[in-house]
Parts: structure tokens; C-alpha cells; sequence
């Protein structure tokens, strides 16, 4: 489970909500651009230090700003996928997906196993020995979910997914991430526009305005409009 609350001074107004994760369960983050979705995912992976927070997940501390607790990124058991799949364009496939496991030093033939496994599970074995710059941009999602997913996260987030794939690739990476959260028993935030998106792929469902929870609850159950700011 993620327990996270914090706040966080922006430009224009102040970051202040708390958010809470389930084992297994999906979250959507949404709201207007500039609400502070993504701020929210990238403070509590590690890479954006906010004013005051208090961040556990999994039963571990990851941030607490009144005891001086901050683990560092690299340390954190957190997949981030983002919105444009950050694949290393000249290095294969394969080597794509191990980056995350040599970075924390994990044991060659453990390497290779979790390699294969997650490749054949989002179905990119046929792919391994492919340059990622030369994949579609369905393929890099794929190749960035395993990548996030090969490192067994205590937590899988997602921003922003779906925005530049077509029906079909977006179908697939919903249906894959569905099945890993549920099967692994992690939490999951995934941030969106679209309100499809949400009913589609969430259990719950939070909007986020000018840095507040403007609204929480099931994604079906959404208003058609939020009383602040508008949001769809």
C-alpha cells in the first residue's frame, strides 16, 4: 500500500493533498494540465523534493521531511513509465529491458531470466535484438512496461500511457498493466486525461485542481464537471 501526503510550493499555487494506494488496486490521477499530477508522481519517486512530506510504501518510509528520512531514487522499488517511453533508442530491446537490474546490480543469470520472462509477457520476445529507436510507439510502451516491471516494483506508475498510442497498442498496455497489478498486488497510480481512460483501466479515481483534491471516488461515478476548475 502507498500512503503519501505532501506539499509542495509551485509557481502559481501549492501542492497540499494526501493519496492513498491499495495492494492490487489501480488509481487514476487526473485533472487539467498544470494541476500537479505529474509534480505528484515525481515526488514520490524520489525526483522531486517537496516542502513537507510523509511517504511510506510498503510498510517502508521512503520520505519523512520532519525526521530528514529521503531515500534516494535509485533506491526506491518504484516502475515509472511516462508519457513518451524513455527507451535508450541505440541499445537493443533486450538491453532495454535489463537497464533497470544492472543499474541495482542484480546477478547476471537472475538478469537474463527476468529478461525473458517480462519480454514474453508484454510480447516482445520477437523483438529482443532490435534497436528500440527503431520500434513503433506501441513497442517502446511495451518495452518500458517490462522494463518497470522486470525490477519486481513495490509500486508501478504511469504517466500519461496512452496519450500518443493508437486504439489498438492502448487496449494492449491497458490489459497488460490490469494483469500485473493484480497478479503482482501492487499499487498502481496511472495519471490521464481522459475520463474513458479512467472507467476503463481504474479502480478509483482522483482529480487533482490547482494542486487540491478536487474529487475522489469509483471512475464511473464521476461528475460530468468538477465545481472548481472545470475539468471534463
Amino acid at each position: 500500500m502507498l500512503e503519501a501526503l505532501m506539499v509542495k510550493q509551485l509557481r502559481d499555487y501549492t501542492l497540499d493533498f494526501a493519496l492513498t494506494v491499495h495492494s492490487g488496486e489501480i488509481m487514476t490521477l487526473m485533472g487539467l494540465n498544470g494541476s500537479g499530477k505529474s509534480t505528484t508522481l515525481n515526488i514520490i519517486a524520489g525526483l522531486l523534493q517537496p516542502d513537507t512530506a510523509t511517504i511510506t510504501l510498503s510498510g517502508e518510509c521512503l520520505c519523512r521531511t520532519d525526521t530528514g528520512t529521503d531515500v534516494p531514487a535509485e533506491d526506491r522499488r518504484i516502475g515509472y513509465v511516462l508519457q513518451n517511453p524513455a527507451v535508450f533508442p541505440r541499445m537493443t530491446v533486450r538491453d532495454n529491458v535489463a537497464f533497470g537490474l544492472r543499474a541495482r546490480h542484480v546477478p547476471r543469470p537472475v538478469i537474463s531470466e527476468r529478461i525473458a520472462y517480462w519480454m514474453e509477457q508484454v510480447h516482445i520476445t520477437d523483438l529482443a535484438g532490435v534497436r528500440a529507436g527503431n520500434l513503433s510507439g506501441g513497442q517502446k510502451q511495451r518495452v518500458a512496461l517490462a522494463r518497470a516491471l522486470a525490477i519486481k516494483p513495490d509500486l508501478l506508475m504511469l504517466d500519461e500511457p496512452f496519450t500518443a498510442l493508437d486504439a489498438e497498442s492502448t487496449q494492449t498496455v491497458k490489459d497488460l498493466t490490469r494483469r500485473f497489478v493484480r497478479k503482482m498486488q501492487i499499487p498502481c497510480i496511472v495519471v490521464t486525461h481522459r475520463l474513458a481512460d479512467s472507467t476503463d483501466i481504474g479502480d478509483r479515481a482522483c482529480v487533482l485542481c490547482n494542486g487540491k483534491k478536487e474529487w475522489e471516488g469509483i471512475p464511473g461515478e464521476m461528475p460530468e464537471m468538477c465545481t472548481v476548475c472545470h475539468c471534463p
